[in-house]
């Protein structure tokens, strides 16, 4: 492992727990604080939640900068790359998977439902990460994948801490995204396109394009007609299978080695299964929805809780690790179309939607994580310190969420007050209120069967139902453009340079990624500010 990561050598190991230390936990509650903070503010002003891990490691990188002894511990890349993962992982449980779901009950007027969604969704999320945790480089999530939004804080890290040629191209890479962001192209999905997988990226892309050109080309709104909608349910439904069927393989690819043994996954959706079922029971019960349902009908809605929840995690998790993307919003409204089909009352619909929401987006960002520290530690090479690191990242993660539900708690007081809320909670307020629309279940079944089977012929690896109809879900003609041309590009630079040209590319791409997250994040800020 390379780096310099300070003086005392059980640092270097990547073993040692820079947690122990006071002041780098004092620094690390600081990070999630702030994290939480920018996410509630963010999410209820703009409706949008910025990547937060560049700028986590970025603060780390002055924090070593600081000639004196006591901050020569955040020269550590591990360090650096706990700060980064604490965050990102406040931002987006503040932001996703706490207020946003309790925002739904408020906006329906049903405030006495706000207390039990949000301890429902509170447990929701830090099982959400815990699974990620378990799953990790297991046959279903490799750490081979992309990850891309990890690639880039990684990438980061080990630029300012080498220095050197690596650098450079990375600091050209960060110019060339921010410079791109300020013109309005998404150059995260560019980047994206130089790291992730080509047969997914390119189903992606496809999605994109489609959405963007089927109205004014065809004359068809795909969205009004809810054919995004019914392709996910139908390449989700059978990327659901193939992950059993990956799971129930006796035997993996020769070539593909894994951190975690094949029962793992087995044993994470196991406590998974009981965890969602007992909170979507615990809602059930402390939401007095029951009291609206046969004991048939509760028992249902609890089972199909638990796997709409598991359902969301899964394809958002998927769509994150092939694309740095995870369609959460789309999903969750996919889910609660379901619900509303099956004739569940509103409050049953508002909890449901809630609950489901919560999950997925803690699950893709602590993969986003380990990805990163998967890099930093020397890609699982040595499996004693990829171990025990990644348990540290998990650690700090979870403390990073505990931090976040307090300041949601007292934050989401003064925010509702004003009636400031994330703008997705009111569309699915809408939606639950709207009801049952003639012909959604129709669309929904004929349009699963085209998403089913481009799934089936992608495989569970490619994933390319599941990519296509994230891309339809997505309303962005630039992203597709992007996706695209950065395809072609990579394609180029592989025939011209073969894999000499390989590890610049993806360096560059990794800055272009971090350009558009840092002008994301700070245009964020500062559009805020003014609201």
């Amino acid at each position: 492992m390379t780096g310099n990561t300070g003086s005392d050598s059980r640092v270097t190991d990547g073993s040692y727990n820079p947690l122990k230390e006071i002041g780098t936990l004092a620094v690390m509650i600081l990070l999630s604080i702030l994290g939480a903070i920018i996410g509630v503010q963010l999410i209820t002003t703009l409706g949008v939640t910025p990547n937060t891990s560049i700028i986590g490691a970025l603060f780390a990188m002055l924090l070593a900068r600081i000639p004196m002894k006591a901050f020569q511990r955040y020269r550590s890349i591990h360090t650096q790359n706990l700060a980064q993962t604490v965050i990102s992982s406040a931002t987006f449980g503040a932001a996703n998977s706490l207020l946003m779901p309790i925002a739904i009950p408020y906006v329906m007027g049903q405030p006495q439902l706000i207390l039990p969604m949000f301890f429902g969704v509170s447990a929701a999320m830090l099982l959400d990460a815990y699974l990620l945790y378990r799953m990790f480089d297991t046959k279903v999530f490799p750490a081979s994948n992309a990850w891309p939004p990890g690639v880039a804080a990684a990438e980061a890290i080990k630029a300012g801490d080498k220095g050197g040629r690596e650098a450079w191209l990375l600091v050209v890479g960060v110019v060339v995204g921010l410079g791109g962001a300020m013109l309005k192209i998404p150059m995260a999905a560019f980047g994206t396109a130089f790291i992730g997988n080509i047969w997914a990226l390119g189903m992606f892309g496809i999605g994109l394009l489609i959405r963007a050109y089927a109205q004014p080309i065809a004359g068809v709104d795909i969205n009004a007609l809810y054919i995004p909608h019914g392709m996910m349910v139908g390449a989700g439904l059978v990327s659901l299978f193939q992950v059993i069927q990956v799971i129930r393989q006796k035997r993996a690819d020769a070539k593909a080695t894994f951190t975690q043994p094949d029962n793992e996954v087995r044993k994470a959706l196991g406590l998974g299964a009981v965890g969602y079922i007992a909170i979507a029971a615990a809602l059930a019960l402390a939401g007095g929805i029951y009291t609206e349902m046969t004991v048939s009908m509760l028992i249902g809605f609890i089972i199909y809780a638990a796997f709409a929840a598991f359902f969301h995690e899964l394809i958002v998790g998927i769509a994150a690790m092939h694309s740095g993307w995870f369609p959460a919003f789309a999903v969750a409204l996919i889910t609660l179309i379901v619900g509303i089909l099956i004739g569940f009352p509103p409050v049953a619909l508002c909890i449901l939607t809630g609950f489901t929401a919560a999950t997925g987006p803690a699950f893709a960002d602590m993969g986003f994580d380990l990805k990163a520290g998967f890099i930093l530690r020397g890609y699982g090479k040595d499996l004693q310190v990829e171990l025990a690191g990644r348990r540290i990242q998990l650690f700090a993660a979870l403390i990073a969420f505990l931090i976040a539900i307090p300041v949601v708690w007292f934050a989401h007081i003064g925010y509702f007050a004003q009636d400031l809320v994330p703008p997705v909670a009111r569309v699915y307020a809408k939606t639950i209120q709207a009801g049952a629309q003639p012909g959604i279940a129709h669309s929904l079944l004929i349009w699963a069967i085209p998403g089913a089977i481009i799934q089936l012929m992608g495989g569970p690896k490619r994933q390319l139902g599941v990519l296509l109809a994230t891309g339809l879900l997505i309303n962005s003609v630039m992203a597709g453009y992007a996706v695209v041309l950065g395809i072609v590009l990579r394609i180029l630079i592989i025939r011209i340079w073969g894999e000499k040209g390989r590890t610049p590319m993806e360096i560059l791409a990794a800055g272009f990624i971090a350009g558009d997250a840092l002008y994301s994040f700070f245009s964020s800020v500062f559009s805020s500010k003014g609201k």
